[in-house]
């Protein structure tokens, strides 16, 4: 019999599993771009603690073990920024994005503030702009960063903004 994976709010106490998952996941971006020195392979415990406790931060656990999450915050701008992504590698390609990020929409959605959704990726990093367009985000800017790196920036408005928009 399997286990099903169950999505929750993370806490604390998950924030040194989270880091672990980060490093493990973003080594692959790291070589698809040549840098090792990106931000999530660099962030510090206690920057991750404070990132959690700020915003949103939401965890997929196959039993207990954290195999996915995904953070956000909103601003005061009205945007909601959503953040480091991530599924183990061994778990990827079995919709667990599209799942962590729906529920992470979701969350936000119930924040008066949130009325569009933002996110961005690398120019190479085809399978999270595939997820995101197929999720509706569309690409609204890019911005070179370095000689390998092309930053695109994709956003969607919030579902509880389009129906009171027009209703």
């Amino acid at each position: 019999m399997g286990m099903s994976v169950t999505i929750s709010a993370a806490t604390e106490r998950d924030a040194e599993h989270i880091l672990k998952l980060q490093y493990l996941c973003y080594q692959s971006e790291a070589e698809l771009y040549g840098d090792y020195a990106i931000e999530p392979l660099t962030q510090s415990l206690d920057d991750l603690r404070t990132e959690i406790g700020q915003g949103h931060a939401l965890v997929a656990r196959l039993g207990d073990e954290v195999i996915a999450s995904v953070r956000a915050r909103a601003g005061d701008d009205g945007t909601a920024r959503i953040s480091k992504l991530i599924v183990h590698p061994r778990m990827q390609r079995h919709g667990l994005g599209g799942r962590l990020l729906d529920a992470i929409e979701r969350e936000l959605a119930a924040t008066p503030a949130a009325r569009r959704f933002q996110l961005f990726t690398g120019h190479r990093s085809e399978g999270e702009l595939r997820l995101y367009r197929s999720r509706g985000y569309v690409p609204v800017a890019t911005e070179e960063v370095g000689p390998r790196l092309t930053v695109v920036t994709l956003v969607k408005e919030s579902p509880a903004t389009a129906y009171t928009t027009s209703a």
